[in-house]
């Protein structure tokens, strides 16, 4: 179905630099290379520097570097893994390839990010791992509470696929949430390893699938690059099973002419994150995410409440306006995890409330307030004539 308002506009992200992205494809075009090569190599050293990190390793989705990050950081098979029950697929499922134990932990409800209040009790015992997700762009934990579960001997390798460019805040959590300044450590710089995702719609994205792995651990990155291309440090010498996971030079190409403009963008998604909040402010029915200094807000999600999400959907498809539920069944829920059974019910209520609305950098007030018209409208409908 083809929406008047779509929940992300690629073009958003395309129009402002399409001169010089023909010119970058060109670029690898001539140069013949298109798997690693030149092109990745500048692109890795230029994000590194960007992240604050001293590795960057360029691999082929965003699950895929996740996958590459635990093993390299030596999350091994019975090994138990701590990270959220409402989050995407990939960043389980990335554990459990690894042959780990996954430990689900419900979120804040506040947030929408995992309730760190637990990692520091007895369920984060020796030899642990933690996976924290910055979901919808916002950060789950601060740098200090990352340094201190590391202190603690755990593995952290954070999920920021949906944060590239967000920092640190001071605090977070419970309504405390802190500031993040221009000097705050980007996430992930604080972790063991972090995995990022390129895909299209993400805060940096490319025109296909791509992935990136930070650490600044030499022996982590040692591992990662060798892990991307079958397991070997050195050529048709294969010291493990590895994977077949380089990224492309064509999307590095890309991401390179992007990269410089990616704070701007993510400026511009907080203001329109702060448009939506006002514009849908005292919306009966409604609960709108806190838009914090450090939130690069890749999703604009909303709950709403009393079990009409499901018909405000509707109506706003009926206006031609896409929304999206990220994500309608909690990860413990799901079939291959054995569910469904007793849940966490932070997490489960979310699956049943949340609601993206259309959000891209340089969405325009005229298109926000028309989105916000329908909402309520939507709301209204969906309560019908008693107000219920």
């Amino acid at each position: 179905m083809a929406f008047r308002i779509p929940i992300y506009d690629s073009a958003s992200t395309v129009a402002p630099v399409r001169s010089a992205l023909e010119q970058a494809m060109l670029r690898v075009m001539d140069a013949g290379q298109f798997i690693l090569g030149a092109e990745v190599e500048q692109f890795e050293h230029e994000v590194a520097e960007y992240l604050g990190v001293r590795h960057a390793i360029g691999v082929n989705s965003g699950t895929d570097a996740l996958v590459i990050a635990l093993r390299a950081s030596g999350v091994t098979t019975g090994q138990v893994v701590a990270t959220p029950a409402f989050s995407f697929f990939a960043t389980p499922e990335a554990i459990a390839s690894v042959g780990a134990q996954i430990d689900f932990v419900d979120i804040n409800e506040a947030t929408f990010t995992m309730d760190h209040t637990t990692l520091f009790d007895d369920r984060l015992g020796a030899g642990r791992a933690v996976v924290p997700v910055h979901l919808y762009g916002r950060p789950a934990l601060t740098a200090m509470q990352v340094a201190q579960l590391r202190q603690q001997g755990a593995v952290v390798v954070e999920d920021c696929a949906q944060s590239f460019g967000a920092r640190y805040p001071v605090s977070t959590g419970g309504g405390d949430t802190g500031q993040a300044t221009s000097t705050s450590p980007r996430t992930g710089a604080a972790a063991t390893a972090a995995a990022y995702s390129f895909f299209p719609t993400k805060n940096l994205g490319g025109m296909g699938d791509g992935g990136l792995v930070t650490t600044d651990d030499d022996q982590v990155a040692e591992m990662a690059r060798a892990l991307r291309v079958h397991g070997s440090r050195r050529k048709y010498h294969h010291e493990q099973f590895g994977y077949n996971s380089r990224l492309d030079s064509l999307q590095a190409a890309i991401l390179r002419v992007k990269l410089p403009h990616v704070d701007e963008w993510n400026a511009l998604r907080r203001v329109a994150g702060h448009r939506y909040a006002d514009l849908l402010a005292d919306c009966d029915g409604l609960v709108l995410p806190e838009i914090t200094a450090e939130h690069v807000v890749h999703q604009f999600t909303v709950r709403v409440a009393r079990g009409h999400r499901d018909r405000v959907q509707q109506v706003l498809a009926g206006e031609g306006i896409q929304s999206v539920v990220y994500y309608p069944v909690a990860l413990d829920q799901q079939p291959v995890f054995g569910g469904p059974g007793a849940g966490l019910p932070r997490s489960d209520r979310a699956s049943q409330e949340v609601l993206s609305l259309p959000m891209w950098p340089g969405i325009s007030a005229q298109v926000q307030a028309e989105v916000a018209s329908a909402v309520r409208s939507a709301l209204r409908a969906a309560r019908g004539p008693d107000g219920g």
